[in-house]
C-alpha cells in the first residue's frame, strides 16, 4: 500500500491529484486485502481500471484506490475444443484487470464472434458491466452471460446473472448505490465458434458495402479499429476519455419538436424514448465541433470526445464540460448528462 500516489498518469484524461492511498492488485486476494485495510481505517474505495473514463480531481481521493491488474482469460470449453450445442458456444471468462482490447483480439483469434463490434474501446474488462460499453450497434450486456463480484461489505463473492446486472444504455446495477458495495473480478461472456455478423450500423454497412471479403469476426474487428482511428484522438498524444458525454433520450414529443424545427436531425429508437445524436446536436445545431478554450477542447473529428489538449486540471475540464451542457440545452431544451465518472 503506498501513500500520495499521483493518479493523473494513471487516467486517460491525464488529469487529477493523488491518492491518500493507492494499491496495485495483481491477484483477487490483493484486492480483498485493500479492502480489508480501507475498512480498518474507515476509509472509502475507489476501484480503477484502465482509468479510461473517469476524470479525478485537482485533490485527488482521499481514501484507498484500487488498481485492478488480475490477469488472465479462460474458454469453457477450451478454445479450440468441441462443445456442447453443436460445439457452436464457448464462454470466455476474463479477469478483471484484462485490457478490454486485449480480450477482443484474443477472442477474434480463436475465431469466435460476439464482441468484435467493441474492438478499440479503452480501459480494461472490469469496466465493461460496470458501463455497459457499447459502439458499432453492439453492447457489453449483447454477451455478458455473469459477473463475479465481491461484496466489499462481508468479503463475500456474487455471482450477478445478466438480468440481475440491470443494463441500460451506459448503465448497470453497479452503478447503483447498492451496486457500488461490489468489485468485479471476472466477466463471463457467451461467445459463438459460428460468425454472427452484426453491421447494422451506419459505418459499418458504409465500409462492408465496397468490401468484397465477408464480415468475419477479424474483417469486422479490422473496420471498427480503422473507423475509430478517424473519430478517435491518439492517446498517446493527448489526455481524452472517449466520449465524453452520453447521447441523450428524449420523449417522443420532445423529438417531434426538435424534428420540426431541424428536418435532417437524425434518431435511434430507444427503450424508453428516442435516441438522438448528441454528435449531430453538437456539431450542426450548436456549432460547437473543434470548439476550444484553453487547454480543452471537443475533438475535431468527433464532438463527443473532449481532449486535453495540454495541461488541463480538472476543474478547467468541468467548467468546460458545463458550458458545453448549457449550450446544448439552451438550443435544445435538452439536459445532457456526462458518461465519465468524476472521482473526488
Amino acid at each position: 500500500m503506498n501513500q500520495g500516489v499521483l493518479l493523473a498518469p494513471r487516467t486517460t484524461l491525464k488529469t487529477g491529484g493523488a491518492a491518500e492511498y493507492f494499491c496495485r492488485a495483481e491477484s483477487e486476494k490483493e484486492i480483498a486485502n485493500a479492502v480489508t485495510f480501507a475498512r480498518t481505517k474507515n476509509l472509502p474505495v475507489f476501484v480503477l481500471g484502465g482509468g479510461s473514463n473517469v476524470l479525478v480531481s485537482d485533490e485527488g481521493f482521499a481514501g484507498v484506490v484500487i488498481q485492478i491488474e488480475t490477469k488472465g482469460i479462460l474458454y469453457d470449453p477450451p478454445a479450440g475444443e468441441a462443445g456442447e450445442k453443436g460445439g457452436a458456444e464457448v464462454f470466455g471468462r476474463p479477469a478483471a484487470g484484462v485490457s478490454w482490447d486485449s480480450f477482443v483480439a484474443n477472442t477474434v483469434s480463436h475465431g469466435l464472434s460476439g464482441v468484435e463490434n467493441l474492438s478499440g474501446i479503452p480501459g480494461s474488462v472490469g469496466a465493461a458491466p460496470i458501463q455497459n460499453i457499447g459502439a458499432y450497434g453492439a453492447e457489453s450486456k449483447d454477451t455478458i452471460e455473469s459477473v463475479r463480484a465481491l461484496d466489499m461489505r462481508t468479503l463475500t463473492e456474487k455471482i450477478f446473472s445478466n438480468t440481475e446486472c440491470r443494463f441500460g444504455y451506459r448503465d448497470s446495477f453497479f452503478k447503483s448505490l447498492e451496486g457500488k458495495n461490489f468489485i468485479v473480478l471476472e466477466v463471463t461472456f457467451r461467445l459463438s465458434k459460428e460468425p454472427k455478423p452484426n453491421i447494422s450500423y451506419k459505418d459499418l454497412a458504409a465500409f462492408f458495402a465496397t468490401q468484397k471479403t465477408p464480415p468475419s469476426p477479424k474483417n469486422i474487428r479490422e473496420a471498427v479499429l480503422q473507423i475509430r482511428s478517424k473519430k478517435f484522438p491518439d492517446l498517446s498524444k493527448v489526455g481524452t476519455a472517449g466520449s465524453f458525454f452520453k447521447n441523450p433520450i428524449v420523449s417522443a414529443e420532445q423529438f417531434s419538436t426538435l424534428k420540426s424545427k431541424y428536418p435532417d436531425l437524425p434518431s435511434f429508437a430507444a427503450k424508453n424514448g428516442v435516441k438522438v445524436p448528441l454528435a449531430y446536436i453538437l456539431d450542426k445545431i450548436c456549432g460547437l465541433k473543434g470548439f476550444k478554450k484553453g487547454n480543452v477542447e471537443l475533438f475535431q473529428n468527433q464532438p463527443l470526445v473532449l481532449v486535453n489538449t495540454g495541461s488541463a486540471t480538472a476543474k478547467e475540464i468541468r467548467d468546460f464540460s458545463a458550458e458545453i451542457k448549457k449550450a446544448v440545452k439552451e438550443k435544445t431544451d435538452i439536459d445532457i448528462e456526462e458518461e465519465v465518472v468524476f472521482v473526488s
